[in-house]
């Protein structure tokens, strides 16, 4: 009996532990998705502005749409999924969502943990990196994807660009779809101020415009997806730690069970012997 009842409290001791361990990591995940959402707020503003920017160059530079129409051609993908682990399905949706253009499309992932999944799906993206562990990183890592991007359409490994990011959006998962390259400026309206005096060339100039542009698109995915892990990610930790919480119940009520089971037996013993003891008396 006292083995049984130092075995049961050994568990319990593991599952709080385990259950300590859970509620750190939702922390961390509540804190860092947090952090995206209001870097968000910055990127989106730098992108209007580069919106602005451009619409008021336009008007001066009428082939600019034309260069940057959306055309035909090879396409690519790039596709951000999660980092690490522990985020339930979340590298799965986005996966399933362009299960039909895996056979024709080149794709460029970020997220170690998807790129893992990808792999064990016979996937071989064209190129891959790893998803910062923290926010802030995520403008380098913009970086380093729009050099990749640049190279592959140097190497005409693809013509035009899409780009796939899951959104949080009403406690639940959203899949997004969107051309990045070329620039669709079907939603960028010419302002009704006179054009700016400028000193280079207009398709110089906006041909760097849309390259920032292209850097902000790429920074707001990214923060999207790293928000979108760490949300689903916390969402696992809590249906984690009702499970735990729900065994510890289990365990607790055993523990209770054989102490008092324990008691009882210790209560017959000492029964036993007084009696045993009048007995021999």
């Amino acid at each position: 009996m006292t083995e049984r009842l130092a075995e049961v409290s050994a568990r319990i001791a593991g599952v709080r532990q385990l259950g300590a361990v859970v509620n750190a990591m939702k922390g961390i995940a509540a804190a860092r998705a947090r952090s995206a959402r209001t870097q968000m707020e910055a990127v989106d503003s730098y992108a209007a502005t580069i919106c602005t920017a451009m619409a008021r160059i336009l008007p001066a530079e009428p082939a600019g749409p034309a260069a940057l129409a959306q055309g035909e051609g090879r396409l690519g993908l790039l596709v951000f999924l999660a980092e690490q682990g522990f985020a339930g399905a979340f590298s799965e949706r986005v996966l399933e969502s362009i299960h039909d253009a895996l056979g024709t499309s080149d794709l460029l992932v970020v997220g170690t943990r998807g790129l893992s999944i990808a792999h064990s799906r016979e996937i071989t993206p064209y190129w891959s990196a790893p998803m910062p562990s923290h926010s802030p990183g995520i403008p380098k890592l913009a970086d380093t994807i729009t050099q990749a991007i640049y190279r592959a359409l140097d190497a005409r490994q693809f013509d035009r660009l899409d780009v796939v990011y899951a959104r949080w959006e009403g406690g639940r998962t959203q899949i997004i779809r969107r051309p990045l390259f070329p620039i669709d400026l079907t939603d960028i309206h010419a302002p009704t101020a006179t054009p700016p005096l400028t000193q280079l060339p207009a398709p110089t100039l906006l041909a760097s415009l849309g390259a920032e542009y292209v850097h902000a698109r790429i920074c707001k995915a990214a923060l999207h997806a790293f928000a979108a892990e760490n949300e689903a990610r916390m969402e696992s930790m809590t249906s984690a730690a009702s499970q735990i919480a729900r065994e510890l119940d289990v365990f607790e009520a055993t523990l209770r069970r054989v102490r008092q089971e324990a008691i009882t037996a210790e209560i017959i013993e000492l029964g036993t012997g007084a009696s045993t003891a009048r007995e021999g008396g």
